[in-house]
């Protein structure tokens, strides 16, 4: 019979053993993870992550062709927020610059380079449709027209200004009425109606503002000129 010393010293041979053995497992266990771990991490691929949103100049909802102009332009909000005016991603009209107002609001830009050359804006309730009238006459060729309406547009807009307007490129300028909401981009010098603009009549079964219609906004490419 095996002594009882013998008998400890076998469990405790066995015992090292199996926790070697158990030992060995978990490590190749833990080699193995790692290994399939770096596997899966370097065939991911480095661009996976979360990507932004592409932004477009004035906040286009696509980039316009070379040799075009970026522009976005919305009216006024009844008689509370003001018009903006964006070509090429400058800010050129808005409340926040503090320079637009009642009634007709205007900014010019050189039509070969895009660069702004003046912003103007004309009270066309309380005021005098003269100015208007002296300012549309002496705008030169080639450059680009931005308009776009705040609170009353109308009202003292009489017959030689809208022809003005018209000249520029508007079809829809001889319509607008009392408190109509109405923008327009078009040029001196053109040879066709523009198709940039919108107009919304002042209704009171349609108006989403008391007394006033919703705000119109419209974005396009204008084309550079060339000559």
């Amino acid at each position: 019979m095996f002594r009882a010393g013998g008998i400890l010293k076998l469990a405790a041979i066995v015992f090292t053993s199996l926790l070697a053995v158990f030992l060995a497992f978990q490590l190749l266990e833990i080699n193995l993870d790692f290994k399939l771990t770096n596997v899966f991490l370097k065939s991911k691929p480095e661009n996976s992550g979360p990507t932004k949103p592409m932004r477009y100049k004035c906040g286009l909802s696509r980039p316009c062709p070379l040799g075009h102009f970026s522009f976005k332009v919305a009216s006024g909000a009844a008689s509370v927020v003001g018009p903006r005016i964006c070509l090429e991603d400058k800010l050129l009209m808005s409340g926040v610059k503090n320079n637009v107002g009642r009634g007709i609001n205007i900014a010019l830009v050189n039509g070969r380079t895009g660069e702004p050359i003046k912003t103007e804006f004309f009270d066309m309730w309380a005021g005098d449709v003269a100015p208007l009238i002296k300012f549309l006459k002496e705008i030169e060729d080639g450059t680009v027209v931005m308009m776009a309406s705040f609170d009353d547009t109308s009202t003292k807009l009489n017959d030689e200004a809208r022809k003005l307007i018209t000249d520029l490129g508007s079809s829809l300028i001889t319509n607008v009425g009392f408190r109509d909401n109405w923008i327009f981009v078009g040029g001196k010098g053109i040879k066709t109606k523009s198709p940039f603009e919108h107009h919304i009549k002042n209704s009171a079964d349609t108006n989403k503002f008391d007394g006033w219609p919703e705000v119109l906004e419209m974005e396009g490419c204008i084309p550079q000129r060339q000559d």
